[in-house]
This record gives C-alpha cells, sequence and structure tokens, in this order.
C-alpha cells in the first residue's frame, strides 16, 4: 500500500512538473499582474474614480447633450450595421479561404489581416481619397449623385474594412473542423443545399459569427483613426463618432464630458466582453458534450 501511495505521489509530482512550461510560477504571476495593473486595470480605474467625482446629475446632464448623443446613436448603429455586412461577407470570405482551392488563395488569406497591420490612421486617408468625388471608385458613383465620402455611407464602409478580419478569423477554423459527412447525410436523405446551409452548417457556425459579430461591433464603436478623415465630423450631418467628440472635448480641455463619456464606453465594451464570452463558454461546453 506504501509503494502504491509513494507511486501516485511521484505520478502527480511529474505531472504537475510537465504542466509547468516555465519555471517560477511567482516570478511569472508577478509580471502578469503588475503588467495588467500598469497597462489595464490603473487605468480603467482612474476613469472610473473621475467619474465618481462627478454628480449623478452632472454626469448625466453631460452625457445626454445633443452632439453627444447624436454621436453614440451613429456609433452604436453604424458600428452594427458594419457588423452585419461584416457576418454576411465574412462568412462567404471565409468558406471560400477554406472549401475551394485556386491561384493566390495564400495570398489572400494573408491580405484578410491587412487591416490588423495597416495603421487606422493610413486606411482613413486612403479610403476617404479613393471614395471622393474625384477619386478612382467615387467618381463612378458621383455620376448618379452618390456621394461616399464624408458621409454616414463612408463611415459604414470603413467600419468594415476594420471589422472584416473579426469574421473571417473567428468562422475560418470552425469550418476546418467541420465534418463534412453532416452534409453528405443531409444530401443522402434529400436535403436542398439551402435546407442544408441554414439546418446543418449554420448552427456549428452560429456561435463562431456571434463572437466575430461582437468584436467587429465592439471595436466599431470605439474606431477612431479609420473614420476621422472618411466620415467628414459633421455634427450637423450626424457623422461624428463618439471617439472623436472625446477628442474634441480633450481639446476644449473638457475633462469631465470626456470622462463620462468614456465611462459609458468602458460599460458597453465589458458588457460586449461579457457576452462574448458567455458564448465561447456555451460552445466550449457543447464541444465537450459531443
Amino acid at each position: 500500500m506504501k509503494m502504491s501511495n509513494t507511486n501516485n505521489e511521484n505520478n502527480i509530482l511529474k505531472k504537475a512538473k510537465k504542466a509547468r512550461v516555465i519555471p517560477g510560477f511567482g516570478l511569472t504571476m508577478g509580471v502578469t499582474v503588475t503588467m495588467l495593473s500598469l497597462i489595464v486595470l490603473i487605468p480603467l480605474a482612474s476613469v472610473f474614480a473621475y467619474a465618481l467625482k462627478l454628480s449623478p446629475n452632472e454626469f448625466f446632464t453631460l452625457i445626454s447633450k445633443e452632439t453627444v448623443r447624436n454621436a453614440f446613436i451613429t456609433s452604436i448603429g453604424s458600428s452594427f450595421i458594419a457588423a452585419l455586412i461584416n457576418v454576411v461577407f465574412g462568412l462567404i470570405i471565409a468558406w471560400v479561404l477554406v472549401k475551394y482551392e485556386f491561384p493566390g488563395k495564400r495570398l489572400m488569406d494573408g491580405m484578410i489581416e491587412l487591416p490588423f497591420a495597416l495603421p487606422t490612421a493610413v486606411a482613413g486617408i486612403t479610403l476617404s481619397k479613393m471614395y471622393a468625388e474625384d477619386g478612382m471608385i467615387g467618381r463612378y458613383f458621383a455620376h448618379f449623385g452618390i456621394k461616399i465620402s464624408y458621409t454616414r455611407i463612408g463611415l459604414l464602409i470603413a467600419l468594415v474594412f476594420i471589422g472584416i478580419p473579426f469574421i473571417v478569423r473567428a468562422v475560418q477554423p470552425v469550418l476546418e473542423k467541420m465534418d463534412d459527412q453532416y452534409e453528405e447525410a443531409a444530401y443522402m436523405l434529400g436535403a436542398t443545399p439551402t435546407r442544408t446551409f441554414f439546418k446543418v452548417i449554420l448552427p456549428e457556425l452560429r456561435p463562431a459569427l456571434l463572437t466575430g459579430f461582437g468584436l467587429a461591433f465592439a471595436r466599431g464603436i470605439g474606431e477612431y483613426g479609420s473614420v476621422i478623415y472618411i466620415s467628414g465630423n459633421s455634427a450637423k450631418e450626424h457623422t461624428q463618432m463618439i471617439s472623436y467628440v472625446i477628442m474634441q472635448k480633450l481639446n476644449y480641455i473638457d475633462y469631465k464630458s470626456a470622462t463620462a463619456i468614456a465611462l459609458i464606453m468602458l460599460i458597453i465594451s465589458f458588457v460586449m466582453l461579457f457576452v462574448i464570452n458567455i458564448i465561447q463558454v456555451r460552445q466550449a461546453r457543447r464541444v465537450n458534450v459531443q
């Protein structure tokens, strides 16, 4: 009995040692907590601390101003629509990259990461110039009286540009792991391609699509660099994003308004992350059950 207990203890110790790839749990945990505190926790706590100095009446007065209210509506509405567009086209792009082989596939796959690598200000300048009335693409729409740059349409294009990778990269791994036997079984049972997609494939992709949608939506709400040039930032035309309004308040040294708006943005971000984590946890449970 003593020998068996000793062997069990040795096996447990060996497994524990194997699990620790980087030695020194205390040191690595200390570095992790320090970095998180300096980069994330302390800046976020400072926003909460400064916002708590405002009275409830003062807080609601600052965030209910017309320009701030319109900026919130523009940011949330445009980001939501852009995320929906990205769900459709991101799914199509991911499907093509996974299901088909064609020349230049790796190049196209690498270009999906371009919005991540490209500075957002460069993307904004490029898009605003391209879709201007005398631009490469905008001139063709100008013939029909359609203006893209410095309107909400241009704003949507910029948000679609920066959000499309989130959908593609969320859906792509799920498509790669999906077993083709489900599709074959559906076809053998007489299901049409459309019915097979909506009844067999889409349910498997739904958690990934919702995760990508949430990430693209959250990124769009707080986007600044790519939208500041192409949107026009007009309060009259309601093309101001909330991130631009925060910068405007800071330039005018109106720290109270900037902090109040930043707190609302922070709450929205936390809610989005919470929802995304719930979706991911449920998906993990579903995979474990299967």
